[in-house]
């Protein structure tokens, strides 16, 4: 088991021992078990891309697509091998694909192309309404594409995920996934998923079967107006392989005028995988770095800063010419980012007006905050400044916080540990205070000044100390920038520091 593990990176002994056709729970709300949908639902084709898939996952995807999928809504499945080297992935799987009694398309990349490219091959052979893009280790539950086709029939232009089911990479367990979560991102542009804030559960007036309204999607999964995918772009193809381009079509559908759902009553499984079993060209690092930049560059406008300042070596990556896809943005007459900040996603990380970002240095130590681990309830050090980003990295924002990602600098009382807790905007042991003048941080609450402290386990932490001049208490901040740059509201001189 351990052997056939290392392929994969999932349980492929346990999954073999499964049935293709395995019986699933129903784990969706009540409330969704009787709506009903129109008859005239639009059609879709099924697009999944593979890549030395093992036999049974690639077998049980299909499988649960043709079982709980109603016959009428279903055109076609396109399979896409994206250069597969197994033998049992080329005329054996041709020969049972035959068997199905749905149309199965199996189309192979000359070479390996990525999941990107594969999958806008695949999206131009469909002729179904709707193009549905699903991995190669899903199950699909029953009623999961009705709830999906029906929300595009109402809004072309909205684009539509179904809840995301745990399938475990060890037990093949079928664990339901929540509707209580959404997709965002943090400042590395990494996708994440966080709690539905209480204004998205407002807008629905408590009814968890509607659809929720995402920043971003984990871009697995998910149904396009195969028109509107035309329309809105389909996939920035200078993209490589696989990375970032969940987070360039999410910037891009809200930016550009389109809609970007969970669709609560839909449900299909995916095997989270640990590690990746695959090796992409010049490393999985410069392919993400590459992809991040590109969509950095196109869609960020000013607020792409946070993404290089924490992460200073992608600037070096080589993108290729984006002039292409800015293009596209001028045609469709795309909003900024700062819209999308303020109107999408205002429960961001990235703040939408700051003071600084960059290295907080203290003046008699030449030393810089640093918030180690970046993990929460943890202390905060003081290093030697090295420049590289990451760490050292801090805004001092509008709200007053000193913060990094969702972390803000907090204190609970005078002489305390300064520890990075998460953010959570109610002022109180997160306010501070900035005077340009004397370069110090006023500690609101206990009237204290942040103050370096002395050396313990061999490691120098701030703490708080009342305020006495000290140039100990003194600090600069890097990379000042314009508040009005981000905001169409007016601050004058007073309102940040030069």
């Amino acid at each position: 088991m351990k052997e056939l593990f290392k392929i994969n990176q999932f349980n492929l002994m346990a999954s073999d021992l499964i049935a293709l056709n395995r019986s699933l729970p129903d784990v969706r709300l009540e409330g969704c078990k009787t709506k009903t949908y129109p008859d005239d639902l639009p059609n879709t084709s099924i697009v999944i891309v593979f890549h030395n898939e093992a036999w049974s996952t690639l077998l049980r995807t299909v499988h649960s697509v043709i079982n709980r999928s109603p016959r009428r809504l279903l055109s076609e499945v396109i399979l896409v091998d994206d250069a597969s080297e197994r033998d049992f992935l080329k005329s054996s799987l041709e020969k049972y694909v035959k068997r199905l009694e749905v149309p199965i398309k199996i189309i192979r990349m000359e070479q390996r192309s990525g999941l990107i490219r594969a999958r806008l091959r695949g999206a131009k052979a469909s002729k179904g309404q709707v193009i549905t893009f699903l991995d190669a280790h899903c199950e699909c539950t029953l009623g999961w594409l009705e709830p999906l086709l029906a929300r595009i029939k109402e809004d072309r232009r909205t684009v539509v995920c179904p809840i995301i089911d745990v399938i475990s990479d060890d037990t093949f367990e079928y664990m339901a996934g929540s509707d209580m979560t959404y997709g965002g991102f943090n400042w590395k542009l990494n996708f994440r998923w966080y709690p539905v804030p209480q204004r998205e559960m407002d807008r629905r007036k408590g009814d968890r079967t509607l659809p929720v309204r995402t920043p971003t999607m984990a871009g697995g999964l998910f149904s396009i107006d195969r028109n509107y995918f035309e329309e809105i772009g389909t996939y920035d193809s200078g993209m490589d392989i696989w990375g970032g381009e969940n987070l360039e079509m999410s910037f891009r559908i809200w930016q550009c005028g389109g809609s970007l759902e969970i669709v609560t009553c839909s449900h299909v499984g995916h095997v989270f995988r640990k590690a990746t079993p695959y090796t992409f060209p010049g490393g999985t690092g410069h392919v993400i770095n590459k992809n991040n930049r590109r969509l950095a560059e196109v869609w960020m406008d000013e607020f792409k800063d946070f993404f290089y300042i924490i992460s200073p070596g992608v600037v070096k990556v080589d993108y290729g010419d984006v002039s292409v896809r800015k293009m596209l943005r001028g045609k469709l007459k795309c909003k900024p980012f700062s819209w999308y900040l303020e109107n999408i996603y205002p429960d961001s990380q990235i703040p939408r007006r700051y003071y600084s970002l960059g290295e907080i240095r203290n003046v008699e130590t030449n030393q810089c905050l640093d918030n180690m681990g970046r993990k929460e309830n943890e202390k905060v050090g003081i290093f030697n400044c090295h420049g590289m980003g990451g760490n050292q990295v801090f805004s001092y924002t509008a709200d007053k916080e000193i913060r990094t990602d969702d972390l803000c600098l907090d204190v609970s009382r005078l002489s305390g540990p300064v520890i990075m807790l998460k953010c959570h905007h109610m002022r109180g042991n997160q306010l501070w205070e900035y005077d340009s003048e004397t370069r110090t941080f006023l500690h609101v609450i206990t009237q204290s000044c942040l103050t370096v402290g002395k050396v313990e386990d061999g490691v120098h932490g701030p703490t708080v100390e009342f305020c006495n001049g000290s140039p100990l208490q003194k600090w600069t901040l890097r990379n000042y920038t314009r508040l009005e740059v981000f905001s169409n509201i007016f601050y004058s001189p007073t309102d940040y520091f030069l």
